[in-house]
């Protein structure tokens, strides 16, 4: 077996028991258990493209290198990707690889001009995440690693991947724990949210472009306005001044009724365009970045 870091090491030894997230199940993933990720030992990778829907600062002519797995974390009820985070069946993405397999393929996003790697919903595959990040830059990977996460996040996971992230993109869904719950299944979402943001901000600090104008390193944060304000979607812009100040946001419109959101009424609705963009504006007013 190739010699690893020790935070490397250590990651992998935080799947038995599993505390990879906040839910801190306990079980033990080395042994075939599940908790509520539904993941075990390995990560599954659901699939693997040049993607162009993202930020245009990850976004060159060659794409960003997104790399998504299977299963998720959280359980959002209006999830757009559900198909791959919570698949009715499993099977249909239940193709697991090694931390050796996914550095293969973030050297083939290089090879293929892609401005960064982007490893989408990582939380609860970090261990095998941080492998193939030392795998992938043993090989000779040199484009930007992207942390595309949901903002729910261990800081004991978190210090361990100091110095294999670029850039960290987090969700920042919710300003009230009731909404985590209700949502998304977890009541202390806003509070770790607030300090996996400001740990992430500590390792890699603000927004930073190349000469090509992409993004290179630092810190993007991702808000998804929600139908009724049902996010306290100003609250979340506060927050992100007082902990994050001057950081990048990308405040995000594009909500629809997904996955189980027809179980929730005040989820029905669309999002006006005027009052993301009052966000928008909000948000740079207080300093923020404005990205989107």
């Amino acid at each position: 077996m190739t010699e690893m870091p020790k935070n490397v090491l250590a990651l992998r030894e935080m799947i038995r028991p599993c505390r990879l997230c906040p839910r801190l199940c306990g079980v033990d993933r080395t042994a075939g258990e599940l908790g509520a990720c539904q993941s075990g030992a390995e990560a599954i990778v659901a699939s693997s493209e040049a993607h162009f829907g993202e930020e245009p600062v990850l976004v060159g002519p060659g794409g960003s290198g997104t790399i998504f797995f299977g299963g998720c974390n959280l359980a959002c009820v209006f999830c757009q990707n559900h198909n791959i985070s919570h698949p009715a069946d499993p099977s249909a993405v239940d193709k697991s690889l090694s931390p050796g397999g996914i550095a293969e393929l973030a050297m083939d996003m290089q090879r293929r001009g892609c401005s960064n790697v982007n490893f989408v919903t990582p939380t609860h595959v970090a261990h095998a995440v941080a492998e193939a990040i030392v795998l992938a830059r043993r090989a000779g990977l040199t484009v930007p690693v992207v942390y595309n996460c949901g903002g729910y996040e261990s800081l004991e996971a978190l210090r361990l991947l100091d110095g294999l992230v670029e850039i960290y993109m987090p969700d920042f869904k919710y300003a009230v724990p009731a909404a985590g719950l209700e949502y998304s299944g977890v009541a202390d979402y806003p509070a770790a949210a607030e300090a996996a943001v400001v740990e992430m901000y500590r390792q890699v600090g603000p927004l930073a472009m190349d000469e090509a104008g992409m993004a290179c390193r630092g810190l993007l944060v991702r808000h998804l306005v929600l139908p009724n304000d049902l996010a306290a979607s100003y609250r979340v812009i506060d927050c992100l001044c007082s902990i994050v100040p001057g950081a990048a946001v990308n405040v995000m419109g594009q909500y629809r009724p997904a996955y189980q959101s027809g179980r929730f009424p005040q989820l029905a609705g669309r999002v006006a365009g005027a009052e993301v963009q009052a966000l928008r504006e909000y948000a740079a007013w207080h300093g923020l970045r404005r990205v989107d």
